[in-house]
This record gives C-alpha cells, sequence and structure tokens, in this order.
C-alpha cells in the first residue's frame, strides 16, 4: 500500500479458495493444500534463484480450539465501520475515563486508539444476529434498516423473530427500479453485540430513554486486561460514535489468572482445580481475598495455587475468629457473669479510654477507615487490601495480644478499664467487619450477627433502611450489615466531626511504631538464638540516633507507658533506652557479598575485601548515609557491601568471638533451647571485671533501620526458676484447655516431681502462679504418692463452700523432665451439668472421643458454630491445626463455613476425620 500497489479501493486479491487450497491465480500450486505447498514453494524459489534464506522459526500462531489445526489467513469482503476519522474523538474521550492501574489507560489503550483502523463488523457464518442491511444485486443500492417497524413499512412484513432465518426470506423493493433488495449474507462481530451492551440491554431508543439518560455513562466496569482490544474498544467506539462520550467513567483493569504452571487455564486439559470443591474446601470469602490481594487487581496475570487460598484462611480468617471468639467467651462473658447484667455498648460511640494502647488501636482504625474510603472511592483495591490485612495482623498479634488480662479482667486500673478495653475491642471489630464486608460478605455477616447482640442501636439513624422491607429487626437493628456499607465511612459532616474529634492521634501512632520496631529487633535475637520468650532476661537496652523522637516514644529511663508493654513483649526486668552506642560495644560491621562483588571484582576481591575490614567506624556510619564508596579504585554500592551491628571489639569479625560469655551461652541454647546454669553463672562471675559490653553477653538486632535493640542473654539462676515456674503455669493451662474448662471453674491443681529445686520453684513462685491460675495447687513427690497433696488441696476447695466432681485431666509432661504429671481435677461446671447439651465427637484415626457441651443448663449456648465446635476439639486432643480436620455426620461433612444450628447434635455422635 505504501508503494502504491494495492489501495484501499482496490478489491483485495485472495488466491485460496474456501477449502483453503490454492486457486488458478496460482497456477503452480493449483489445489494444494496451502500448509502442505510450503515445501513447494520454497523448492520453485530454489530452482528459480530467487531463495535467500530457508530456516525454521518457533513462532505463536492461532489454531481453531475445536480441532487444533492451523487457522488460515484469508481475505474476503467485508462490511467496514470508518473508525480511523474517529481517532482524536476516541483520544479525548479515552481522556474522561479513570482506569486502575493508570497505565494501561496512558500506555496500552491509548497507543492502540492512536493506531486505530477501520473496524470490520462482519463475520461470514451462520449463527448470530443478522446485519440490517438490503442491497441491490450490483451493491449500488443499499438501504439500512433501524427497527421492525422499519422493516414492515419497507417489506410489507411484521416480524417477531430476528434471527437469521426469519429475516433472510425477507425482500425490500427497490426505489431504484433493481428488483427486490435481499439481506447480505454476514451477520454482526460478536464483539459489535458486546459494544452495544449499554443499549441494547434497555432497549434503547425504543424504551427507557430516561432510564438511559441517567445511567449513562456507567459509574464502573471491569473486566481483564485482554479487554483492551475486545470490550473496552468497541465500548468506547460505539458510543463515542453515537452521543461523543465515554461508556464509561471508572473502569478497574485485572490480570489473567493463569493455572499453577503459568499456562492458561483450560477445561480440556483440566490443568486447575475445580472452583467449587476450592470454595467448599476453604470458603468463598477466602478465595476472593486471596484473588483481590494478589497481582491480578494491577492488571498482572496470577499463577493460581490452592495453597494460597489455604494460606488466607489459615493466616487471615482463623486468626480474625479467634480474636472475635476471645472476645466474646473471655471477655465479654466473663464481664456479664461478673456483673450480671447485659454488655451493650452504643454502636455509633467512638469508646474514651486512658489507656494507651486502646487510644492506639482506636486512632489507627480511624485512620484506616479514612484511607479506606479515600482509596475506594478511586477504585485502588490493590491500596486497600494489603493494609486491612496488616490491619487484622496488627490487632491480633500487638493490640490483643499486649492487653489479654485487661481484657479478661485479671489487670485494670478500676472497673471502667475493664470495660473500656471490651468497649474497644468491640468499636475495632465492628469498624473492621464494615471495611472487609466488600471482600469478605459471608464471614463478615457472620460476625456481625453475632456481635450485634452486644450492640445498641437504638440512637443510631438507619438513612433509608426503612425503605428496605424487612431490613430492621423490632429493636432498630440492621438484619444484615449490608444494608449499612456506606454509612460507616466518616463524611465531613459536623456531626460525625464532632464523633470522632481527638479519636485520631499521629503522634501516638509513631510512638507505637517506634515500639513495636524495638519488639520485633528483641523477638529477632530470641528467635536467633533459639530462646523461648518464657525465658525472663535481665535488660534490654534500646539505642537510638541522638535525633530520635524515641525518648518521646518509650521515655528517657524507659518509663514510658509503652515501655511496659516492651518489657513484657521482651520478657525482661529492665529496659534503658540511650543514644552512647559506645558504652555497649556496640560497631558497624561491614564484609563485602561475593555473590554480587565477587564475578565483577574477581582478584581484587581479597584485597578490598581486607581494605573493607581496616575501615574506622566513621568511613562505615558515612557509606550508610550515602550508599556508596570506593576501595581501591573500585566502585562499591547496592548490594556489594554488607553493614550489620556487632557487639565486640573492632578485631573480631563475630559478636560472639572475643565474648567467651555469649559464646558459651549460644552453645547451651542451641543445645537445650533454654537457660541452664551454675557453670555458665561461674564464666560471668570471672568475666566480670572486663569491660562494661565484654561482662554482659550482648546480642544485637536493627529495628526500622535507626534504632538498636541489645538483650542481656547471659545465663541467670534467679531467671530461669521463673521461667520454670510460667513452665508450670504453661502445662496447668494446658490440662485445662484440654479438660474444656472455664476460667472460672472450680479446679484442684496436683503437680507431681522428684525433683526438690522444681519443690522449690513451686513455692518462690506461688505467688506468680496462684495470680495466674487462681486456683489451689498442692505439689506431692510422684503420680501414685498424692494423697496429702490431695486431700489439702480439696480442703482449700471446700473452704470456699464448692465441692469437686469426678474429672480428672493429666497432663503428661516432656519439659521440664524433673515435672512428671500435672493434674487437674474439677468440680461443676456451668456447661456439665446432667441437663445441659452435649455431643459426642469421635476421633476415628485414634479412636479418642470427646462429649463436647453446646448449652449449658440454661439454655444458654456454649458453641455457637462449627468452627468454635472444631477449636475445642483441637484444644482437647492437643493438635495445632483445624484446617484439615472434617467434621462428619452419617457421611456427611459439617461445613465449617455452616450456618448448622449445632443443637439438633445433641445426644448424638460426630466423627472426626
Amino acid at each position: 500500500m505504501r508503494e502504491g500497489v494495492v489501495t484501499r479501493e482496490m478489491a483485495p486479491v485472495c488466491p485460496v479458495d474456501a477449502s483453503g487450497r490454492f486457486t488458478s491465480e496460482v497456477s503452480d500450486f493449483v489445489g494444494q493444500y496451502v500448509k502442505d505447498a510450503d515445501r513447494n514453494i520454497c523448492q520453485h524459489l530454489k530452482h528459480s534463484g530467487r531463495l535467500l534464506q530457508q530456516s525454521t522459526i518457533q513462532h505463536s500462531y492461532p489454531f481453531c480450539w475445536r480441532s487444533d489445526t492451523p487457522l488460515l489467513y484469508k481475505a474476503v469482503p467485508t462490511w467496514f465501520i470508518r473508525v480511523e476519522c474517529l481517532v482524536e474523538r476516541l483520544l479525548a474521550n479515552n481522556a474522561k475515563t479513570s482506569w486502575v492501574p493508570d497505565f494501561i489507560k496512558e500506555k496500552r489503550f491509548a497507543n492502540w486508539l492512536r493506531d486505530a483502523r477501520d473496524w470490520a463488523i462482519s463475520r461470514n457464518r451462520y449463527w448470530g444476529t443478522p446485519i440490517p442491511l438490503w442491497v441491490s444485486d450490483d451493491m449500488e443500492e443499499v438501504v439500512c434498516v433501524g427497527s421492525i417497524d422499519e422493516l414492515e413499512r419497507l417489506s410489507g412484513v411484521r416480524v417477531t423473530d430476528l434471527h437469521k432465518e426469519f429475516v433472510d426470506p425477507i425482500t425490500i423493493p427497490s426505489k431504484m427500479g433493481k428488483g427486490d433488495l435481499k439481506r447480505v449474507t454476514e451477520v454482526f462481530d460478536c464483539w459489535f453485540e458486546s459494544g452495544s451492551m449499554p443499549y441494547a440491554q434497555l432497549h434503547y431508543p425504543f424504551e427507557n430513554t430516561e432510564r438511559f439518560s441517567k445511567s449513562f455513562p456507567a459509574d464502573f466496569v471491569a473486566e481483564g486486561v485482554d479487554q483492551t482490544r475486545g470490550w473496552f474498544y468497541t465500548l468506547l467506539v460505539l458510543s463515542t460514535a453515537l452521543f461523543d462520550k465515554p461508556p464509561f467513567k471508572n473502569l478497574i483493569v485485572n490480570g489473567i489468572v493463569l493455572a499453577s504452571d503459568g499456562q492458561k487455564m483450560s477445561k480440556r486439559q483440566k490443568n486447575y482445580p475445580d472452583p467449587r470443591s476450592v470454595i467448599d474446601r476453604y470458603g468463598a470469602d477466602a478465595l476472593r481475598l486471596y484473588l483481590v490481594n494478589s497481582p491480578v487487581v494491577k492488571a498482572q496475570n496470577l499463577r493460581f495455587f490452592e495453597s494460597g487460598v489455604r494460606d488466607v484462611l489459615k493466616d487471615v480468617f482463623i486468626p480474625w475468629y479467634n480474636a472475635f471468639r476471645f472476645l466474646m467467651k473471655s471477655g465479654i462473658e466473663p464481664w456479664e457473669r461478673a456483673h450480671e447484667k447485659s454488655f451493650i455498648v452504643p454502636v455509633e460511640v467512638w469508646p474514651k479510654s486512658r489507656n494507651l494502647m486502646d487510644r492506639w488501636v482506636l486512632s489507627f482504625t480511624l485512620t484506616l477507615l479514612r484511607f479506606v474510603h479515600s482509596e475506594l472511592r478511586a477504585y485502588r483495591l490493590y491500596t486497600v487490601v494489603p493494609r486491612l490485612l496488616r490491619f487484622i495482623e496488627y490487632l491480633v498479634n500487638w493490640y490483643i495480644r499486649m492487653n489479654r488480662r485487661r481484657l479478661k479482667g485479671e489487670v485494670m486500673e478500676d472497673e471502667e478499664d475493664w470495660f473500656a478495653a471490651l468497649h474497644t475491642l468491640v468499636k475495632v471489630l465492628t469498624q473492621l467487619i464494615f471495611m472487609m464486608a466488600p471482600f469478605a460478605p459471608f464471614f463478615t455477616e457472620f460476625i456481625f450477627q453475632r456481635l450485634k447482640t452486644k450492640l445498641d442501636f437504638s440512637n443510631f439513624e438507619i438513612a433509608n433502611i426503612g425503605e428496605v422491607s424487612g431490613a430492621a429487626d423490632e429493636h432498630g437493628a440492621p438484619l444484615s450489615l449490608h444494608y449499612l456499607i456506606n454509612m460507616w465511612y466518616p463524611t465531613e459532616s459536623e456531626e460525625d466531626k464532632a464523633a470522632t474529634a481527638g479519636v485520631v492521634d499521629s503522634a501516638l501512632e509513631a510512638r507505637v511504631a517506634w515500639m513495636q520496631a524495638a519488639v520485633e529487633a528483641g523477638r529477632s535475637i530470641r528467635t536467633r538464638l533459639e530462646l523461648p520468650l518464657k525465658a525472663p532476661l535481665r535488660t534490654a537496652v534500646l539505642i537510638h540516633p541522638p535525633d530520635s523522637d524515641v525518648v518521646n516514644a518509650l521515655g528517657k529511663d524507659g518509663s514510658d507507658g509503652l515501655a511496659v508493654y516492651v518489657r513484657e513483649e521482651l520478657n525482661v526486668r529492665q529496659l534503658t533506652v540511650t543514644s552512647d552506642k559506645a558504652a555497649y560495644g556496640v560497631r558497624l560491621r561491614a564484609r563485602l557479598n561475593p555473590a554480587t562483588a565477587g564475578p565483577r571484582l574477581r582478584a581484587a576481591f581479597k584485597p578490598i575485601s581486607n581494605a573493607l575490614s581496616a575501615l574506622p567506624q566513621s568511613a562505615l556510619e558515612q557509606y550508610l548515609v550515602k550508599g556508596e564508596m570506593t576501595l581501591e579504585d573500585e566502585l562499591l554500592s547496592g548490594d556489594d557491601v554488607t553493614i550489620d551491628y556487632v557487639v565486640g571489639d573492632a578485631h573480631d569479625s563475630n559478636s560472639s568471638e572475643g565474648n567467651p560469655i555469649l559464646k558459651a551461652a549460644k552453645g547451651k541454647l542451641k543445645k537445650t533451647g533454654k537457660l541452664a546454669s551454675a557453670p555458665l553463672m561461674e564464666e560471668k562471675e570471672k568475666a566480670a571485671d572486663g569491660p562494661h559490653w565484654e561482662a554482659q553477653a550482648w546480642d544485637v538486632a536493627d529495628g526500622l533501620g535507626r534504632i538498636l535493640v541489645l538483650l542481656d542473654v547471659r545465663p541467670d539462676a534467679e531467671l530461669e526458676e521463673e521461667r520454670l515456674a510460667r513452665e508450670i503455669i504453661n502445662r496447668i493451662q494446658r490440662a485445662r484447655k484440654k479438660g474444656n474448662l472455664l476460667p472460672e471453674d472450680t479446679i484442684q491443681v496436683v503437680i507431681s516431681t522428684t525433683s526438690e529445686p522444681l519443690r522449690k520453684v513451686l513455692s518462690i513462685h506461688a505467688t506468680l502462679i496462684d495470680v495466674t491460675v487462681k486456683q489451689p495447687i498442692a505439689c506431692c513427690v510422684d503420680a501414685n504418692d498424692g494423697s496429702g497433696a490431695l486431700t489439702t488441696a480439696k480442703s482449700a476447695v471446700e473452704a470456699r463452700g464448692e465441692k469437686l466432681g469426678d474429672l480428672v485431666v493429666s497432663e503428661a509432661t516432656t519439659s521440664p523432665a524433673s515435672l512428671k504429671q500435672v493434674k487437674v481435677n474439677s468440680g461443676p461446671s456451668a456447661k456439665s451439668g446432667s441437663q445441659g447439651s452435649a455431643v459426642k465427637v469421635r476421633c476415628l484415626k485414634t479412636g479418642e472421643s470427646i462429649d463436647v457441651h453446646l448449652a449449658d443448663i440454661h439454655g444458654k449456648r456454649l458453641v455457637s458454630d462449627v468452627m468454635e465446635l472444631l477449636n475445642v476439639v483441637r484444644g482437647a486432643f492437643g493438635w495445632v491445626k483445624t484446617a484439615e480436620m472434617r467434621l462428619m455426620h452419617c457421611g456427611s461433612e459439617v461445613k465449617c463455613n455452616s450456618t448448622e444450628n449445632l443443637l439438633r447434635f445433641s445426644g448424638l455422635e460426630l466423627s472426626l476425620e
């Protein structure tokens, strides 16, 4: 075309017939199938001296999806829509739309529009929408029919079915004396029909004119990135040609979900798991959240792994459910029993609390709420879901973890503090389910139906809910949270500003971030040294830059309210905050990375490595600021150099070498996993005269890249005794859980041991154990000789006017070895009455069985759903996970996401696979 050999107006040359064989126009190969003729054509060119090169290349080529045979490109007469004259208008209308991600609009789609060519809208098929063109035999007279009424007026025939077989027989008399006009044989390209969707669905312009004018352009469209040249394009072409408007306002472009091997999902190849089985196994919400939190929402492809859906269930929904269950079972129910009234809070009120962590989580929640509202208005799902999932992790692993005892009413400043803690968690969970509702509609509804019994809606105006029949119950509470989604985001109204005044505290959020960094750095030290959190340590030191605000976060002497959480989470007696690294022998250590720098430096690697080791601290600090340095005429940057902090003198290459105490402690920890101690205590005393940092077995970790945390990991006999006491408490609580007992159930604890030091620990730390267990404890020499201890413990229980039942839960122990057995004898429980509802659960693999009480003698539900029942069974059998557990009844599985009324199983037996 560029050279003028062919023009747009010329009839196309096509020497291939309908069977894919060459016609007489290619006389040398007439009748040959075009693919079979490839070899002959090459031979012909070679013999005629016109073959320059012959080779085979591998490339992508279209195949028929039915027969797996190659498709042929063949020129055929086609009807076109002139698009090239619309290019400028197409680009202008595209600019009026908002795409997520934006680069698809600005790059791929805009480039496609700039190079747009006239659109071939006809197809030579039988099935399809007939093109409404009636033409004369010489194609000089063309009539385009716009409606059934117009066709009847022109032809005199009324049709009610517009399929090809009913329309094709109809003819229209020619106005030019050319006989009868007949309909063209072609049908519409299916993309023409798809692009007509906004008008065809409303039968516009024949009906619904006003409705169409209100709904066009569409507010929102979502489709795959493969529609850039398909539906998105045809929508825009038709809307521009008809109305000079874009067809939509907002568009989310999804990537393509591929099979785990990176290939397209194929029904024929069956290279993907059945979606129904995935949903049945993990729930629709887990699958949805897996997809929304993937590269797919950023127009990138995703290789689908079923394990990813399972991880969402394990890492998101189970912790989230456990947080809710903890609130209801360990927080609200004990509060209601203690106060003999229902726990109810106004749904619209933000709690006022003096506690720093309460204020932080409320501020964090409202900040997130505003962020989610802003991002959802912009359709940026890829920024919202990761923040929501991180919020769940913060809620479970920070707020609830650090406030468990407050929420349970065990440690509180006063009665109001307990209520404030519970009110805070109720408010946060309420806001969370409304933020997560679009992404996990079933699970959030499940939580809402149970949480709303603790919410007072009497002063909450539910806008427009009255328009929905049966949307609210007799108390004014909505029957579903999905009626209220848009009402939970803050607005600029004076009412909303007053309700949330003082809730957001950015300074407090920054302080907590410093606290979290310190805790995570300390935990990394414990993980590296295989030192369990139950093992208390003497001191933690937090070293910060002189100009940082860590002092404001944790206090100059580590006495601020947040410092308490650092001490508790790291299990240290003392926390010191300082900016003096030298006082603790902390220095930078630089090492050349052989993987990245080795291939480039080659022979110079060793000299440069030696020179790097000899650099002063000031040079390394300067490298941290600049990110590059020059040694031996070689530029080092990025991953070439690894810099970390160590404790030790300048000649040490490792923080434990040169420090006999830390070296010995590490070796001992790796062998036993716990602090042991007299020999190491002697080594500590021998080294006590050395420098401050050398006399203590410090280990260091970096937090947030700006602060350092040091832990004193010296073995200590006193701290080891406390660790053993906490281990005993852990064994008692595990025995309680195994017996499916409530915290307030009357029990007596009998501990059998042959170790005199362990009995001494029980005596020294009796207060710590009593405060935690809150029940009488007796210690006997072994499991068979405990009559005196049992009598003493039983007397202590009966002195309170209570009696013991027959249930005995035995917890065999392996650590510490001297602790042989922990027995918990249970008294009458609210859930063990003879008139309560119970179900027997039997494990088919082990033959074990357990009776689980579903309701007490007053009919109060003790186990509300299948997931909670599985958690109870897991605790009773001492299992770690419930993800693979299946509860069966009469051969059918009772689904985890089922809304089954468990009370119907009372007196029956369920099996566990």
